[in-house]
């Protein structure tokens, strides 16, 4: 039987932000399993915003900490995540404007550079805008979106390089625990010995995860994207954006398009079989959402999109945690599309916590999944609406 000191289940960004940070810290026999390709989840997919603006301080946390890698990745990790900082705006609507001056207020606290903009700045900012129904914006300068799947790849690539073995199209079948304690994993290839797993399988994760007692309510939802080329006489490569009046965000896609994403898009889906196009009902969607912010892309001619699948808590925030009843086993899960992010200070506090028994790059007890079993889920005070959202909350 082939032996790993820590076996990480799943080649997204977290996986193999965590099989690179693992490294960093000493591990060698790093082994990272992935059923397909790198980035064929979640992560391939992912609209890729790197945003700071979050209604908790931990996500704000993790998102700080994460942008200081991807502004300095070539450095840090080594290659291109492709980071372009075209700057975020948060869109909140009249009612919650004293939410997004205590949020940035809480932001600001951390360290981060962000501010409260006027309506006057935030036309200057975006050109063609129309405002109705937002009632506050804020902005960070320095934040925007990176290349998801050149990230996922330059982790692993930095981790191969440090002596991590990355195995594509070998799937993980099942996790072997003897009292109470991981000693292998059964892969596609063949069993590995090993007394620490990691699993940030995303959608994925439920086979793993259910035979093991371990139920948090965590369901699989397909997710959709659309691209417009920008209209006639629009050449504004606007910020990427958070739209919460119209739960919906976009970005820049190439030199003359716009990626948007609706939350009406989300819907219960089969990881096994999904449709990876986008559909024409939810094209039309995205039209209506990103017109009503630039009246001009009424007209905007749709230049494609895609579909994938995230898995989503019931809270909508990620479990993040060593999980007590399994000794050596740690799981990344239920993200509902938001951790793309904060996948550079996930896998760094992962890797902490297997090699030195706590993370200490940010605070992830509020990630447990003890708040679902205690009936306490994850609520922030200074929301902007608190129906189920992913990327847009």
């Amino acid at each position: 039987m082939r032996t790993a000191d820590v076996v990480v289940i799943g080649g997204g960004a977290n996986g193999a932000s965590t099989a690179f940070h693992l490294t960093t810290l000493g591990v060698r026999k790093v082994l990272l399993v992935e059923r397909r390709h790198l980035a064929a989840g979640a992560t391939g997919k992912s609209g890729a915003l790197v945003r700071m603006h979050y209604t908790n301080e931990a996500e704000s946390r993790l998102a700080h900490e994460s942008l200081k890698v991807f502004r300095d990745f070539d450095a840090i990790v080594g290659g291109s995540c492709g980071f372009e900082a075209v700057g975020f705006v948060q869109l909140v609507g009249l009612e919650y404007r004293d939410a997004l001056r205590r949020n940035v207020a809480r932001q600001r606290a951390l360290g981060i550079d962000t501010r409260e903009i006027t309506p006057e700045e935030t036309r200057a900012l975006l050109p063609g805008v129309d405002l109705a129904g937002v009632g506050a914006a804020a902005y960070e300068p320095g934040s925007g979106f990176a290349d998801p799947t050149a990230t996922t790849y330059a982790f692993a690539a930095a981790a191969r390089r440090a002596g991590a073995t990355i195995e594509t199209h070998c799937e993980a079948l099942r996790i072997v625990v003897d009292g109470g304690r991981v000693t292998a994993v059964e892969t596609s290839a063949g069993p590995v010995a090993t007394a620490a797993v990691v699993v940030a399988a995303g959608a994925w994760a439920q086979p793993l995860l259910q035979p093991l007692g371990l139920d948090w309510g965590l369901v699989p939802y397909r997710i959709q994207v659309a691209v417009f080329r920008w209209p006639a006489g629009f050449a504004h490569r606007h910020p990427a954006i958070i739209d919460a009046t119209h739960k919906s965000w976009f970005r820049p896609e190439g030199a003359a398009g716009t990626l948007i994403g609706v939350e009406l898009g989300a819907a219960h889906g089969d990881p096994e079989k999904y449709d990876e196009p986008v559909d024409a009902a939810y094209v039309a969607g995205c039209r209506t959402a990103l017109a009503a912010r630039f009246p001009v892309f009424e007209d905007a001619p749709m230049r494609g999109g895609w579909a994938g699948m995230i898995m989503m808590s019931p809270d909508g925030r990620p479990v993040i945690e060593r999980v007590p009843s399994i000794e050596g086993l740690w799981v990344m899960a239920g993200d509902s599309g938001t951790s793309f992010k904060t996948s550079p200070a996930i896998g760094r506090c992962l890797a902490e916590w297997v090699t030195g028994g706590a993370p200490v790059t940010a605070d992830l007890s509020p990630f447990s999944s003890r708040r679902f079993a205690e009936g306490r889920p994850w609520q922030d005070a200074d929301h902007y609406g608190r129906e189920r959202l992913t990327v847009s909350r």
